[in-house]
């Protein structure tokens, strides 16, 4: 069985239990912005066909809860840790309120994955990533226009690009030489014997003796 939330929520709608409001450039709350949960609810909502049982996790909960999983590398536990203690991963995953309480269980990843096969979670990060490529060009293009209206244009640039090289060369002759390296891996030296090695049998033969 699978509800609908009610429209998905913008920074502006979560709330903190102290003062102020979650920082808009927040990393998650980008990528929150960014991602089609609608698009994407809609097809989660066809995997739910019965209108009997237990109400199903919202897309954004389950599919929130992968991502973080994923671009963090943490275990479910650790997952359901990291979301329960971070307020900007609860609003990642669509919570209307700060909780100190655990949305869900670690065993829900399981399930959570299983809704998730792998071809449907390639397509939601190509979307994803072409997302996030076409906001980074739409930041850069203001700071490309600013250094084109720069005096002198690309020389200028490239005469500052040789200068910071000439002074990142002198800045390292300038620092001395410290210690000895070895490039041959041969000649490092080592305290340890190998078993073919006759000191280890004159040792023997001297402790035996001293018994």
């Amino acid at each position: 069985m699978y509800r609908k939330p009610s429209p998905q929520m913008t920074i502006d709608d979560f709330i903190l239990p102290f003062a102020g409001k979650p920082a808009a450039d927040n990393r998650w709350t980008k990528l929150a912005a960014i991602i089609p949960w609608d698009e994407i609810e809609k097809q989660y909502a066809f995997m739910f066909p019965s209108d009997r049982g237990n109400v199903a996790k919202p897309v954004r909960m389950a599919l929130g809860a992968l991502i973080i999983q994923a671009r963090c590398g943490f275990t479910d536990r650790e997952t359901v840790q990291q979301i329960t203690e971070n307020p900007y991963l609860q609003y990642f995953i669509g919570l209307k309120e700060y909780q100190l309480t655990r949305p869900f269980t670690p065993a829900a990843m399981v399930k959570f994955r299983k809704r998730f096969n792998a071809k449907r979670l390639a397509d939601i990060n190509e979307t994803i990533i072409q997302a996030e490529k076409s906001q980074q060009e739409q930041e850069k293009e203001p700071d490309d226009e600013h250094n084109d209206s720069g005096s002198g244009g690309s020389g200028n640039l490239e005469e500052k690009s040789e200068m910071s090289e000439e002074e990142a060369i002198a800045e390292a002759d300038a620092i001395p030489n410290q210690g000895t390296l070895i490039l041959d891996a041969t000649c490092t030296p080592a305290d340890i014997s190998f078993p073919t090695d006759h000191r280890l049998l004159n040792e023997a033969r001297e402790q035996l003796d001293s018994i």
